[in-house]
């Protein structure tokens, strides 16, 4: 078994701390919160160790779990890669593309695994849909939730529209050759709403849309492709896909809808379909994907190197941003 500590005991912390003690994969030796209150609560809550410095747990721990705020990711992921420790960092993955650099220098020095948390990589309405979605042309995202003072520390770009930069990217295998952007502080001094515009070297578009002064939540991305349409819910974990086919006289599925296409195209059939969803825990998923690619000494599912592509095109969107307002 793994030894693994986990570094913060906030709400992630906690939902972290909970999802290891069911992975038989790892040993859960404790966890470390500079709160000391806090530390005694989650302590008496789960039954587990509080360490009462976080060079003492990465000492003793073969793994290392970073659920802290962004702003200490760099230190406390430098700390642990330094001692050869195997680490599990969460999105995004440090503050600045140089520190994401730095700890990949770091990583390949120490010859260790390190994966970042983009949980929406291993939602189960994802999972399902990834199989589908091929050569996209067009992209549309929307993730918008309610103010919740907890994720302002950063601007919603690297809060929340990070989740859907790295979605796009792992489906799109091309260079982002355009970024617009625009953005807006209501309630915190960063942007709270922000929408960007990827242009890709193949041709594709990607627009997103990321807000946490909405009024509801939703998280929804579209994927429009040659001849398939695939819409992915996120948050209601769903998925829906609308394919174009040739009509076949002999093998015309009883609930098509036949799209005309005038005399020189004939006709089409329009399938709707709703693949099953099997439920996953995403989080307690992709904790337990990185315990086997320690394992199996295989790339973890989501790399630091996937962590700096999309905190590198946050900060180019946030540059886009920063610029316009300064032009205004």
């Amino acid at each position: 078994m793994l030894k693994i500590g986990v570094l913060g005991a906030g709400h992630l912390g906690k939902i972290h701390l909970k999802c290891i003690r069911e992975i038989d994969k790892y040993d859960l030796l404790g966890f470390y919160d500079p709160d000391e209150s806090n530390a005694k609560e989650v302590a008496g809550e789960f039954q587990v160790k509080p360490y009462m410095s976080l060079e003492e747990l990465i000492a003793q721990s073969d793994v290392i779990d970073i659920v802290t705020p962004t702003v200490s990711h760099f230190q406390c992921a430098s700390l642990a890669l330094k001692q050869s420790k195997h680490v599990f960092i969460e999105k995004p993955v440090v503050t600045t593309p140089w520190e994401a650099m730095e700890l990949i220098k770091i990583a390949r020095e120490a010859n260790v695994k390190v994966q970042v948390g983009h949980v929406e990589r291993f939602n189960p309405a994802f999972l399902a849909a990834r199989p589908f979605i091929q050569s996209p042309m067009f992209i549309e995202t929307h993730r918008l939730s309610p103010f919740n003072p907890r994720g302002t520390d950063v601007p919603v770009v690297l809060d929340l529209m990070i989740h859907d930069i790295d979605i796009v990217l792992s489906v799109v295998r091309s260079n982002v050759q355009k970024i617009s952007a625009s953005g807006v502080p209501i309630l915190s001094d960063t942007p709270d709403i922000a929408n960007a515009r990827l242009e890709f070297d193949n041709g594709c578009v990607a627009n997103l849309t990321a807000s946490r002064i909405s009024m509801k939540k939703m998280r929804k991305s579209r994927f429009f492709q040659r001849d398939a349409y695939i819409s992915v819910d996120f948050l209601e974990q769903s998925l829906e896909i609308i394919r174009m086919r040739d009509m076949d006289p002999a093998n015309t599925h009883p609930l098509a809808m036949v799209i005309d296409l005038g005399a020189d195209r004939g006709s089409r059939e329009l399938l709707i379909e709703k693949p099953e969803i099997k439920p996953v825990n995403a989080i307690r998923y992709e904790l337990e994907t990185f315990a086997l690619s320690i394992i199996n000494d295989t790339p973890p599912p989501v790399t630091i190197i996937d962590g700096y592509n999309a905190l590198e095109i946050a900060h180019r969107i946030m540059d886009k941003i920063n610029h316009a307002s300064i032009s205004l």
